[in-house]
């Protein structure tokens, strides 16, 4: 019998296709820049690591990386968003991303991330703004409260837990009873030498906490009732009284008062982990911040990913952060670093986080207590505005004073700034 032949058009159109595919799969692969901020080398390397392994596991994006020092990269991306030349993948961090998507600099993720891979993500691996998502991170840290079981024990002072973490009022009490003992000078150590963003992030949990927050997150306008309603001057007045009776010390001479047994508490993140536990083993104790009424609280998010709108291969970036944010990846950081894996997948995968890990608890933290930041542009006048409020009270101005002149600023900033994109709710265009 004898075979049938092909068209000679169709024999024309297979041989294109063909050389197509032959050339695709010689084609060199789409170049994907990101820029990230200089961290430890810890973070740097297992970064590095986790780029080389996205390139080998495919071959149609090649992620290159250009790393920025810390202390000029905000300035950096700021002033490179300004002219449009961003690359397609920014590091940032998460606080500052509603900033950077009201300008328009960043874009919105729900449709380029596959929602299984997103809805993992703990409140700590997400940054929002009106509701879209806009970055994603591997890790987080959060706030604990560090003691020491034997000195405890010795005077008579039970460890808070999950299950029972110390009230406001019964935490000020104990350290009223510690200082009375005449064996620390300052019972608690706040980290007060830490500056910059360390002030918000460590004290307005205590005003959501509270049942008071920064802002209404309701509409992110209004401030005035929230940030110097009753509750939060019940925080400002607590955290003001706390130097007033010398339970903390105005201005540390150093950051060892907790090391070196001058303080029986430490207020301060998870990063202290690998360090403390090394240094004080079974002794070390790791309570949740107290509860002034609401549950104890901690702060959510770190350095996160973002895909820049100047990016000419979204698709190649989004692979890029799916990759990132996968449980193997996730869980490879956590254990370079130390630091919180943010899915329960990933911390699954280590050691230290998986359940009955030695340090679940701090993903516990995350998982439990975690508040993102308000998700709003204003947040760096927010958080200035705070961090001031709180300098004031540590020396000594009046709580009502201190927390109506942060609510004036943050409310000018956002009149200046039209709402930074929130329409006001028929309330707040009333007042």
């Amino acid at each position: 019998m004898k075979r049938a032949t092909r068209p000679a058009a169709a024999r024309g159109v297979l041989a294109t296709l063909v050389l197509a595919a032959a050339a695709q799969s010689g084609a060199a692969p789409t170049e994907i820049k990101v820029w990230r901020h200089d961290t430890g080398d810890e973070e740097m390397a297992a970064s590095k690591a986790a780029v080389e392994r996205f390139n080998r596991s495919q071959h149609k994006w090649r992620v290159t990386v250009q790393s920025i020092p810390q202390g000029s990269y905000t300035e950096s991306i700021t002033a490179a968003s300004l002219v449009g030349h961003l690359p397609c993948v920014i590091a940032m961090d998460q606080p500052t991303v509603p900033n950077f998507a009201w300008a328009g600099h960043v874009r919105p993720l729900d449709e380029l991330l596959p929602r299984a891979a997103v809805a993992r993500l703990l409140q700590g691996g997400r940054g929002t703004y009106m509701g879209k998502l806009y970055s994603v991170g591997q890790f987080d840290v959060v706030l604990v409260m560090y003691s020491r079981r034997s000195r405890l024990d010795a005077l008579g002072v039970r460890v808070a837990s999950m299950d029972q973490p110390y009230t406001a009022e019964e935490f000020h009490d104990i350290l009223m009873k510690v200082k009375g003992s005449g064996k620390y000078r300052f019972p608690v150590d706040l980290n007060g030498n830490a500056k910059g963003e360390w002030v918000s992030y460590a004290f307005s949990p205590w005003l959501q906490s509270a049942g008071a927050d920064l802002i209404d997150r309701a509409n992110h306008l209004r401030v005035d009732g929230v940030l110097n309603g009753d509750a939060a001057l019940g925080v400002a007045r607590y955290y003001a009284r706390l130097y007033k009776d010398k339970l903390a010390e105005r201005i540390p001479a150093d950051e060892k008062g907790f090391e070196q047994g001058r303080s029986l508490f430490l207020y301060t993140g998870s990063w202290k982990a690998r360090d403390y536990t090394a240094r004080f083993g079974g002794d070390l104790v790791v309570m949740p911040p107290p509860d002034f009424g609401h549950g104890p609280k901690v702060g959510a998010a770190s350095w996160q990913w973002a895909v820049t709108r100047a990016c000419p291969a979204p698709a190649g970036a989004a692979a890029f952060l799916e990759f990132m944010i996968s449980p193997p990846e996730m869980a490879a950081m956590s254990r370079a670093t130390g630091l919180v894996p943010v899915s329960e997948e990933a911390a699954a995968l280590t050691e230290h986080y998986r359940p009955g890990g030695d340090w679940r608890i701090y993903f516990d933290f995350a998982a439990r207590y975690a508040t993102p930041r308000p998700a709003t542009p204003a947040y760096p006048a927010i958080s200035s505005a705070f961090a001031k409020a709180m300098a004031d009270l540590r020396g000594g101005k009046e709580p009502a004073e201190a927390m109506d002149e942060a609510v004036e600023a943050i409310e000018r900033n956002i009149a200046r700034n039209h709402g930074y994109g929130f329409a006001p709710s028929k309330e707040v265009a009333k007042k």
